[in-house]
């Protein structure tokens, strides 16, 4: 059994090595169209394994993210092996089977998950199930709802897991560790690190937008404005295709963030750019090369696959926006505002290692006087989005409860309620569906151990005789003329 994920870009890419000309290629994906990612299982003569593969393919014309399909389909995978080895199929197998399975991946798989990542596989076997039900071929899920839930995950909800920095720990993060600067501001001769004026740039984007990773690190120039005039000092950026869930939603990006853009923009940008121009004209035919952009820069118009398109901006998938060039006359532009090497979007396993790399030199510096302290863990880039939210939440609380002071009112209106009210506010900047989960962020409005410490912090041993001088006294390690307590 082998499983594949579709991926057209890399059929054209070989396709001239294995004998394919364009136009054929172009008709057989005329005939067959399936969404990039969507997964294929094969058994071993290469023929579709059914009930996977239409269940693949209707999640895929469902409009399924390629990260979703791939982590249900090794779900699947797993369950029809386990089944297979007890003689079974999908539909003969029985609440015990699956009750098995869960035990397995619990605690006798050589490889076993926690509770969250069962939950996430419970709810594949769900998907799985339910479209098994709606094909004829079960008369139901085989196992039987519980009281708490009707899949076989756990039904307990987990507490959203919430770091966020001081500003003293930001400053440390982006100047020291992103940017390559000493403690003191000072430039650091030893820093060796590759394009530091890009990582603090999108450090602060992170910071003052609360846009996750796959949002700000996907973003094109023509969306903040950066494609030819002066440029904007503010934007406003419609999210959809890379958006959480395809969830759209508006963001605004600030003058900080736009100002200290300007460096990498001017310096290095176009050092990158230009150093990548021949491996982007050997690339050229899997790029989407695009030859006209909207007045609005809300529509580009190019040649992807041989072939003229428009698109929408904002409904480009990540993948799409990787290849998108822009053509210049003098060269090729690629459209992502930060770039890796070669010219190509920096992809999130390549963030991921500028972000190890930035906490390595925040550890190699954290016994300098002035640098805050760090936490036990590496930060990652979602503690931006979380300290946005804590940081805009706790302002919005305070300007209401001014507002309701000086107009010497005894609670808010009706209206303020709605139109002013910090959580809603914050929960549509940071793109939630629920309230709930926006409602998580008040129990951390205060340091909790911060309290502790203050609450604590006299009661060393006050007024009578600690541990260690009693350890001291008893093993005869009390120095000679020592006050006896």
């Amino acid at each position: 059994m082998q499983l594949f994920f579709v991926d057209q870009r890399r059929v054209w890419k070989v396709g001239a090595v294995a004998g394919r000309s364009y136009a054929e290629l172009s008709e057989l994906f005329e005939r067959r169209r399936l969404p990039r990612g969507t997964p294929i299982l094969l058994d071993d003569t290469m023929r579709p394994v059914e009930p996977l593969t239409s269940w693949f393919r209707a999640m895929g014309l469902a409009g399924r993210d390629a990260k979703t399909m791939k982590a249900y389909a090794y779900t699947a995978l797993m369950l029809f092996n386990f089944l297979a080895t007890r003689g079974r199929d999908f539909a003969s197998a029985s609440e015990a089977d699956l009750l098995e399975f869960r035990l397995w991946r619990r605690e006798q798989a050589e490889e076993t998950v926690g509770q969250a990542a069962w939950d996430r596989d419970s709810a594949a076997l769900g998907q799985l199930y339910d479209y098994l039900v709606q094909r004829g071929q079960v008369p139901g899920r085989p196992w039987r709802p519980t009281g708490r839930t009707a899949s076989l995950g756990s039904g307990v909800s987990r507490d959203l897991r919430v770091r966020h920095m001081e500003l003293e720990q930001y400053l440390f993060c982006r100047d020291v560790g992103f940017g390559g600067l000493r403690p003191d501001a000072s430039l650091d001769g030893t820093f060796r690190g590759w394009w530091p004026h890009r990582n603090r740039a999108a450090c602060e984007l992170a910071l003052m937008t609360g846009m996750r990773l796959q949002e700000w690190s996907t973003l094109l120039l023509p969306e903040i404005g950066l494609t030819g005039g002066p440029k904007p000092a503010t934007a406003d950026v419609d999210l959809a295709a890379c958006a959480k869930y395809q969830r759209p939603r508006s963001v605004y990006v600030p003058l900080g963030a736009m100002a200290l853009m300007d460096p990498y923009l001017l310096l290095e940008r176009p050092r990158i750019v230009a150093k990548a121009q021949r491996a982007l004209r050997r690339r050229s035919r899997e790029l989407f090369v695009i030859q006209r952009l909207d007045a609005d820069s809300a529509r580009i118009r190019g040649v992807l696959d041989g072939c003229t398109v428009t698109r929408v901006i904002k409904d480009m998938d990540p993948e799409l926006r990787r290849i998108a060039v822009l053509e210049t006359g003098d060269g090729l532009d690629p459209l992502a505002v930060f770039l890796g090497q070669g010219g190509a979007m920096l992809s999130f396993s390549g963030w991921d290692r500028v972000r190890w790399r930035a906490w390595e030199r925040m550890q190699q510096w954290s016994n300098d006087r002035e640098a805050p302290v760090l936490p036990r863990h590496c930060w990652c880039y979602h503690d931006l989005r979380h300290t946005f939210a804590l940081r805009l939440l706790i302002y919005l609380t305070r300007e209401a409860l001014d507002d309701i002071k000086a107009r010497k009112l005894p609670m808010a209106t009706l209206l303020d309620h709605m139109v002013g009210n910090p959580l809603l506010v914050v929960q549509r900047r940071l793109g939630h569906a629920h309230p709930g989960t926006t409602y998580r962020y008040i129990r951390y409005l205060k340091d909790p151990m911060r309290e502790v410490d203050d609450a604590f912090r006299n009661w060393d041993a006050a007024g009578g005789a600690s541990y260690i001088a009693l350890a001291r006294h008893l093993l005869n390690l009390e120095e000679p003329g020592a006050p006896q307590r």
